[in-house]
């Protein structure tokens, strides 16, 4: 039976209630936290010459860190943030480095998790790409439905790369 890493990890975990707009991580910090929402939703965004630009959101059941930055302790290339009242279970990065070198199903789990982190980056690069701002949002649409429900519109232009009145124009000519 394969393990879940919340089980394995869940001793290890501490809780953590933020409100809206709490900033987890900064971009250029190390990160030394993981995050797995219980409750919520989370973005990650990088600055770009003061303008925010959204480059994923992350739900309940998710788990979130800068994972570059967690692993090779280097600094974040982007932030993280709460976009509503959130509950989190947090882990170091000591009790995870510790966890993944005593346990090869984990290190498995995690490695799986990371290749599918790594293939819908992709999806969303090459849409971003081939795609009119039209088209992916409708993707985005059909994809991942939750997101156009909970995220406030500003956020979804950001993350499309459009201004949110062409988002306005767009939704108006469905």
């Amino acid at each position: 039976m394969k393990s879940n890493v919340f089980d394995i990890l869940k001793q290890q975990f501490n809780r953590l209630e933020v409100p809206a707009k709490t900033t987890l991580l900064k971009e250029g910090e190390i990160s030394k936290t993981m995050f797995l929402i219980e409750k919520g939703c989370l973005r990650t965004w990088v600055n770009n010459n003061g303008a925010e630009i959204t480059t994923q959101f992350f739900f309940e059941g998710d788990r979130v860190s800068s994972i570059e930055s967690f692993r090779t302790k280097q600094p974040s290339l982007y932030s993280i943030e709460s976009l509503e009242p959130t509950i989190l279970q947090t882990l170091s990065q000591a009790d995870f480095q510790m966890m993944i070198e005593s346990s090869p199903e984990l290190k498995k789990e995690m490695e799986e998790h990371l290749y599918k982190r790594l293939f819908q980056s992709q999806q969303f690069l090459y849409s971003f790409l081939k795609n009119n701002p039209q088209k992916r949002y409708e993707e985005l649409l059909k994809q991942h439905p939750h997101i156009v429900q909970r995220v406030p519109q500003h956020y979804i232009a950001s993350y499309l790369g459009i201004t949110p009145v062409s988002l306005s124009r767009i939704r108006n000519r469905r």
